[in-house]
């Protein structure tokens, strides 16, 4: 039968990334881990976070998890541990992706790897050690998925998937795709290949300090940290991007600023601090901690970044309403 959707269920026992044009032959406990809750909520999280509200990047973690679950099959498709962390490696996160990161001790990590443990029943039953699974996504166990130094697979999938919505790619994926291989957990190319995948990290690195990116996470950051108490640090680890918006339209502590970010983005003004963003000044204090900035290695070294073309870290905004 031909083909006529692209479908993430894995129906009829395999799956095709469109990005990255590969056909994947599921086997019968992947096709069971895409109808686990764990997996299945992924499909209702935004893998670019409230940014989606800005932005034409409103894809979802489950799609990136399915690309780097094709991009591990591709690479060594017998290691079936790492098939399945590549399909896990995100089960931990929060609402609006790394939104909430690090408020309250929220670890998206730390929350992956319990959500793990959950699936050991269903792991096992199929022949496969959770406590392996856990140890190719920390690294601790060699896989196509990550090595000790270079880009690894998540970030290449990450920065093309991002790239491609924001028009920075130059080539379709798959033609980049027949220029790399992965040794040791790294991605390997030529030079050339190298520096442009560099330079999509590049964008991606400024795209993390634009207004886009700010006002709609900031915002959205600073709403969560008034109401992350009680009940609700209890259950956010667990929602759907949908069901915290629920929650920040009912509240009258967040239901004016939740409706004014919905609806008019645009006026909300960033203006960059030049210190802490703690100073009590009105408005939503939004800092960018950490880039992704590893790179494809050339002859087995990691090539050099543009330093002079990134943002300085800490990079720390202030977002105040002024329609």
């Amino acid at each position: 039968m031909t083909r006529v959707v692209g479908g993430i269920l894995g129906r009829d026992g395999s799956y095709r990334d469109p990005m990255w044009e590969l056909d994947v032959r599921l086997t019968p406990l992947e096709q069971q881990l895409l109808r686990t809750w764990e997996v299945r909520r992924l499909q209702f999280i935004a893998h670019g976070g409230a940014s989606m509200l800005t932005t034409h990047q409103t894809y979802s973690r489950l799609e990136h998890s399915l690309g780097l679950f094709a991009l591990a099959a591709y690479f060594d498709a017998d290691d079936l541990p790492a098939r399945a962390a590549a399909l896990l490696h995100d089960i931990g996160h929060l609402p609006f992706s790394h939104t909430f990161e690090g408020l309250a001790g929220l670890d998206h990590h730390r929350l992956g790897e319990q959500r793990m443990l959950g699936l050991r029943p269903l792991l096992a039953s199929h022949g496969m050690d959770v406590d392996e699974v856990i140890a190719i996504e920390a690294g601790s166990r060699p896989s196509v998925l990550r090595g000790e130094r270079g880009l690894k697979l998540d970030h290449l999938e990450s920065f093309l998937r991002s790239g491609r919505v924001h028009g920075r790619l130059m080539e379709p994926p798959p033609q980049t795709l027949k220029r790399l291989w992965v040794s040791e957990g790294a991605v390997h190319t030529d030079l050339a290949t190298a520096t442009y995948l560099a330079e999509l990290a590049t964008g991606e690195a400024r795209y993390l300090c634009s207004w886009e990116d700010a006002v709609a996470n900031g915002v959205m950051r600073g709403l969560v940290a008034w109401l992350l108490s009680g009940d609700l640090l209890d259950r956010i680890p667990w929602m759907t991007d949908d069901e915290l918006w629920a929650v920040l339209l009912a509240d009258p502590r967040t239901s004016e600023d939740a409706q004014r970010l919905r609806r008019d983005p645009m006026g909300w003004e960033v203006t960059l601090d030049g210190g802490t963003v703690d100073d009590g000044v009105d408005g939503y204090a939004y800092q960018v901690d950490k880039l992704y900035l590893t790179t494809a290695c050339v002859d087995g070294v990691p090539i050099e970044f543009p330093a002079a073309e990134l943002p300085a870290l800490p990079w720390t905004c202030r977002i105040v309403w002024r329609p």
